[in-house]
């Protein structure tokens, strides 16, 4: 290859403005969530539950079974299957110490998350308990719901029944405890109801009410507001304000049956942000200004049952009605990790934040060499240049392209069929400008071989529509026309091209026609607008 001289610039293709990115923050934010793995477990995946405390594993229910998840290899890492039946709602403590969970007997069960072991059996409930929890700073008590339609207050060391309420009528599936007061607590029934306790005075402090059986009710980030979903709707409520109702949201199709809030000060967008999940197999995502969608997601596995997002927004939990569980990493970008980096470590402890971002860990100082070690007499030869010293760059040789060296020989044919084998159309319609500008277009497409001609055709054939290249190219396929119109038929490989080019030019002078009848509709319209 020839040393390039500095008579020749090397063919750079055009840049042209960059088109509206379609996608909004919460868009990008969501579709960064990429499916790592699906699970197969061996029924319907009842519950998902995220541990409070760092690395984060996750509990998921199904069958007779807990299985623990690793949260940071996303693998299993345990399995707890001492239920003599169905398991419901398998859920850490704020510690990530024990996991409490109920079952279709009525028995409450409470094990150490770590060797498994079987501390407390709580006793009472006539029926299936399907929800039951620790608060997040409570590591001594639970409360549950049970198909007796009771809620009972536990004391977990002495597995003692602290007081029973039985207000609700029907079945009793959902509940969360405030993110402002460790004492008040919230219940979702099938008796269309959401009742909030005060577990100091064992009594209802307000009643709230729905249109639908509660599949599931929230408290929002503030404590404030809680949220209820119940059919395909999900209804907001001010229980500061007396249980007003805020808002009303129809998004989903079925049943919602399963809400949860993204963390509001490291989750990549302005706010936080309300989860739904519904058996119509979509996750969408609400603002919590007027509570519109700003994204949905779509599962195709089935209906989905449960689902939480870890309290970093860095994983994606979903189980769905045929066993399939769904787990859904985060992607970061460089910016993300430098602004998520002094938050982490407060949430996960500093060992999990590096890893799980992807980070290097503090690097221990360098050991100080000395003259019995062989680097020290070697140290000097990667040794980089100081602020003030002066250093001399070699200048960087240029690589020239296929048809860059012949366009610097003159061979215009050979530059433009090496153009058309990169098969980029910025590149190729750059070469054409380039020949345009010496005035060697029509010698670099005269007596282009069999092969050349079909890449030629095939290319303006997709390209020479698209208006950024329209002023260029339909000349050239005019001229390209001419020039071999004899040479068509007696080419086999040249029927597809141009047949594609046939077809498109078609659907550009029915485009056009089109276009003419509109405004031949619209003229008028805006002439008696003018009169009036």
């Amino acid at each position: 290859m020839a040393v390039i001289g500095t008579d020749y610039v090397p063919v750079r293709p055009k840049l042209y403005p960059k088109s509206r990115d379609s996608l909004t923050v919460d868009a990008k934010f969501w579709k960064s969530f990429k499916s790592q793995k699906t699970e197969q477990q061996i029924a319907s995946v009842t519950n998902v539950h995220f541990c409070p405390a760092p690395p984060h594993d996750f509990a998921v229910t199904s069958s007779t079974r807990v299985t623990i998840y690793d949260g940071k290899t996303r693998e299993v890492k345990k399995t707890i299957s001492r239920f003599s039946d169905v398991a419901y709602s398998g859920a850490y403590r704020g510690d990530g110490q024990l996991i409490v969970a109920g079952g279709e007997t009525g028995l409450i069960q409470v094990f150490d998350a770590t060797s498994r072991t079987l501390l407390r059996q709580l006793k009472g409930h006539k029926g299936a308990v399907h929800w039951v929890r620790y608060s997040l700073h409570d590591k001594l008590h639970v409360l549950s719901a049970g198909d007796d339609n009771s809620i009972r207050w536990w004391d977990v060391a002495s597995q003692t029944q602290i007081f029973k309420m039985d207000q609700h009528t029907d079945y009793v599936r959902c509940g969360a405890f405030s993110p402002s007061s460790e004492y008040t607590w919230a219940t979702g029934s099938y008796d269309h109801t959401v009742r909030l306790w005060d577990v100091r005075a064992a009594k209802c402090i307000l009643q709230l009410k729905h249109d639908k059986p509660l599949e599931d009710v929230v408290f929002f980030p503030s404590g404030g507001v809680i949220a209820a979903a119940g059919g395909n709707a999900v209804n907001m409520y001010d229980i500061v304000g007396g249980g007003k109702q805020l808002y009303s949201v129809a998004n989903h199709q079925k049943t919602v049956t399963k809400l949860c809030f993204t963390t509001p000060t490291i989750n990549g967008v302005s706010s936080a942000r309300l989860l739904s999940a519904s058996l119509d197999g979509h996750v969408r995502m609400f603002e919590l200004e007027k509570f519109k969608v700003t994204y949905a997601s779509r599962y195709n596995a089935g209906a989905i049952l449960s689902m939480d997002l870890s309290p970093a927004c860095i994983t994606l939990v979903v189980g769905m009605s045929n066993g399939s569980l769904s787990i859904k990493d985060r992607r970061r970008s460089l910016e993300e990790l430098e602004t998520m980096a002094p938050a982490l470590p407060s949430l996960m402890g500093v060992e999990e934040s590096t890893e799980l971002l992807g980070m290097e860990a503090p690097k221990p100082p360098a050991r100080k060499l000395n003259p019995n070690n062989f680097r020290y007499f070697i140290r000097g030869r990667n040794e980089k240049a100081s602020e003030n010293d002066y250093f001399y760059a070699r200048e960087k040789k240029i690589n020239l392209t296929r048809y860059d060296v012949f366009l610097r020989k003159f061979r215009y044919r050979d530059a433009l069929t090496a153009a058309l084998r990169t098969s980029d159309a910025k590149v190729i319609v750059a070469v054409m400008e380039e020949l345009v500008a010496r005035q060697g277009l029509v010698r670099a497409l005269t007596d282009l071989d069999n092969q050349s001609l079909v890449s030629l055709m095939t290319f303006l054939g997709r390209q020479a529509m698209f208006p950024k290249y329209a002023r260029l190219l339909i000349p050239v396929t005019l001229k390209v026309m001419d020039m071999y119109e004899h040479s068509f038929k007696s080419i086999p490989l040249l029927q597809k091209p141009l047949a594609w080019l046939k077809d498109r030019v078609a659907e550009e002078v029915k485009l056009l026609i089109a276009l003419q009848t509109l405004q031949g509709t619209v003229e008028p319209l805006r002439h008696s607008a003018t009169l009036s």
